[in-house]
């Protein structure tokens, strides 16, 4: 996908850090008031960009995988703090266990209940006994409806705008569809029009629940008015 390699370098302009601060103060509560001692180290799997792990970075000891070399040169950029590893989620064995796993919106490229389960065994895998991991999907079947967004920065160098459209053309299977066209200003003042089609995985909150029982979590269901539902899980000691 064009957005996360060839025009991985506009992310900052695209969507920079600040967009994230509420999210990521919700997420750091949620962490926090998980367990007793308060979670130390957390695996951050499909970070992107980083820009979640840049308010979380002064709480937690952060390891950041994503599959994508250019968007993980843009966090090490954005989080030279952090541990970032070259990896895919579904795949992923590290040989070591976290205090907590964080799946954000990552996990919404996950269209089939195998890619979805194999993330969740990642997770799994990756957090230990007593752990806990919060899977924060874009979407659910039950929640969803047709949007539009559009957004954009400009900097001294360079200015970016985008027009983000989802829409469900088939209610019946397990994905939507992401269309984003992009308007890019280059130092000269050139503009180029690029147009990205994703596919992202809509799934049901009982086809989560039963993933996640089926890996080994506990899960529990958090919901917040401005964002989504998220999924709290906990690994049994």
């Amino acid at each position: 996908m064009k957005l996360y390699n060839e025009l991985a370098e506009w992310w900052p302009i695209m969507a920079p850090p600040a967009e994230f601060r509420e999210e990521a103060a919700f997420f750091d509560r949620l962490l926090r008031d998980s367990r007793k001692p308060r979670p130390r180290t957390v695996l951050d799997l499909g970070s992107g960009s980083g820009n979640v792990a840049f308010h979380l970075k002064a709480h937690y000891a952060m390891t950041l995988v994503d599959v994508s070399p250019q968007m993980l040169a843009v966090s090490r950029a954005l989080n030279p703090e952090c541990d970032h590893l070259l990896g895919d989620i579904r795949t992923l064995r590290l040989g070591k266990t976290f205090d907590a796993v964080f799946v954000h919106d990552a996990v919404c490229h996950m269209t089939t209940e195998s890619d979805l389960q194999a993330v969740m065994e990642t997770a799994f895998v990756h957090c230990r006994p007593g752990g806990i991991a919060l899977f924060v999907p874009d979407e659910l079947r039950e929640t969803f409806v047709p949007s539009s967004d559009h957004g954009g920065y400009d900097r001294e160098d360079r200015g970016l705008r985008y027009v983000q459209w989802t829409t469900d053309p088939d209610p019946s299977d397990t994905t939507i569809l992401v269309d984003f066209g992009i308007l890019l200003r280059d130092e000269r003042g050139d503009v180029q029009v690029v147009h990205e089609r994703q596919t992202h995985g809509l799934f049901a909150r009982a086809v989560w629940r039963r993933l996640l029982r089926k890996v080994g979590f506990t899960a529990s269901v958090v919901s917040h008015e401005r964002i989504r539902d998220l999924f709290l899980c906990r690994r049994r000691e």
